[in-house]
């Protein structure tokens, strides 16, 4: 991603942009961005509460986060064809203890978690983004790259893994519709009050 934002971004802005390279929830800047703008990636961070608190003090007083990610009930449908799969034999033994590694929030979860974290104007809703795959082919390519790639990083061969999908896909194709995603859209807007006046925070 960064190599594709430096192929298109550096012909046009030069040295008006530069990229980092972070392991979130940590972000190495302090007090530099205006905006932080992210899209289907917050769903990935467990801890949204140390994400919030490091992108608010990256952001300059006054400075917006605007996001999107999954969130509430995303893919329940498509993680429980996944679940159903993966209680069978010769699936079950991989994923023993196995708690996923999403954080899909609600609306008010996180709206609560921007607060803590200094957050003012803060707007957060649920969408529903139902997406359906032209045909069992795409839905096949797109869930062994997108949606499954944690759950067959866990099998140890590529026999299993393509096993792992042929049952998915079987599952999603008896659905109706058929290879349908059940996508839920978190959607986040909130502001870096302008000043802080004897230890409150005002906002304008």
């Amino acid at each position: 991603m960064l190599l594709t934002a430096r192929t298109n971004l550096r012909p046009t802005f030069n040295a008006r942009v530069a990229f980092v390279q972070a392991d979130l929830p940590r972000l190495p800047l302090r007090a530099w961005a205006d905006l932080v703008f992210s899209t289907a990636t917050f769903h990935w961070i467990r801890d949204h509460d140390a994400l919030f608190a490091e992108i608010y003090s990256a952001l300059r007083p006054g400075g917006r986060l605007f996001a999107q990610c999954g969130g509430g009930p995303n893919l329940a449908a498509a993680h429980a064809l996944a679940e159903e799969v993966m209680r069978r034999e010769p699936f079950a033994p991989y994923y023993a203890g196995w708690a996923g590694v999403w954080e899909f929030a609600t609306a008010d979860t996180t709206a609560e978690r921007l607060q803590r974290a200094g957050f003012i104007d803060i707007h957060t809703s649920l969408e529903a983004a139902p997406t359906t795959l032209d045909d069992e082919a795409s839905y096949r390519e797109f869930v062994t790259t997108v949606i499954y790639n944690r759950h067959l990083s866990m099998l140890p061969d590529e026999s299993l893994r393509t096993r792992f999908i042929d049952e998915v896909t079987s599952r999603a194709a008896r659905q109706e519709p058929p290879f349908t995603l059940d996508y839920w859209r978190l959607n986040l807007d909130a502001r870096r009050a302008n000043s802080v006046i004897g230890g409150r925070i005002s906002g304008r």
